[in-house]
């Protein structure tokens, strides 16, 4: 596990798009696994800026995202289709029908995350899979449980992620109550994993992810089983680390 430290959110955004740009650059035809929140829109911002000055181009790029609320109406605001393409999507020249996001309104969720499942396996394995961190651990919406699930599920939000994006919408109740993530398991076989985590009110859960015991109550903490994990930390999530 590569972990790197950095002063600035500017020189975190830079190096964090500089990896998936050089990824891309020499591997036209990367498949890349995508994240939603505030935590990437920086990165996300850089790879816009890095293919508006002609240095890198996604027509060739497959991406396919973690995560998508249930019940949110189609173009909803908050729905991370929508967020995708407002924040990186529609600034680059990857076309749309290259890009997945699973079917939070889909009739059979069970059948979705299966369906997901299936066209990530005949692509082909995720070259690079962007994550962020929650504050009980989770990854994509893997909540902390006695078992996780392995493939794309459906999973009941806890109230404390739920009170976490609640400043995305009006208020909680507007919150959705469930949402379809990839596992942990689909997340582990990418072959390589850029963990990024910003601010003071993550550095205890990131010291438990990279440094604790590895537990299924702290979903995070799998990615010490990985052989190939970068962490990007701003300084002040880093700051308990040892």
């Amino acid at each position: 596990m590569n972990i790197l430290t950095f002063e600035t959110n500017e020189e975190l955004n830079k190096v964090g798009g500089n990896i998936i740009a050089s990824l891309v650059q020499t591997n036209p035809y990367a498949v890349l696994g995508l994240a939603t929140g505030s935590t990437p829109i920086g990165i996300y911002q850089e790879l816009i800026r890095t293919y508006q000055n002609g240095h890198v181009s996604f027509k060739h790029v497959t991406s396919f995202n973690l995560d998508e609320y249930v019940g949110l109406p189609e173009g909803h605001p908050e729905s991370y289709r929508t967020f995708m393409n407002n924040q990186l999507f529609n600034h680059i020249d990857i076309p749309l029908e290259q890009t997945y996001v699973p079917n939070g309104n889909a009739a059979d969720l069970a059948s979705e995350g299966a369906r997901y499942d299936e066209m990530m396996s005949t692509s082909k394995q995720i070259d690079l899979q962007i994550l962020g961190l929650g504050h009980n651990g989770h990854i994509g919406f893997n909540e902390p449980d006695e078992v996780l699930s392995s493939g794309t599920h459906l999973v009941q939000l806890k109230e404390s992620t739920r009170e976490a994006n609640a400043r995305f919408f009006n208020s909680i109740d507007e919150v959705p109550t469930q949402a379809i993530t990839m596992g942990v398991g689909t997340i582990l076989k990418a072959k390589m994993i850029m963990l990024v985590v910003r601010g003071r009110d993550k550095a205890a859960i990131v010291k438990r992810a990279l440094q604790g015991p590895i537990t299924t109550d702290c979903p995070a903490s799998l990615l010490q089983t990985h052989s190939n994990v970068v962490v990007l930390l701003d300084k002040e999530a880093a700051g308990e680390l040892a």
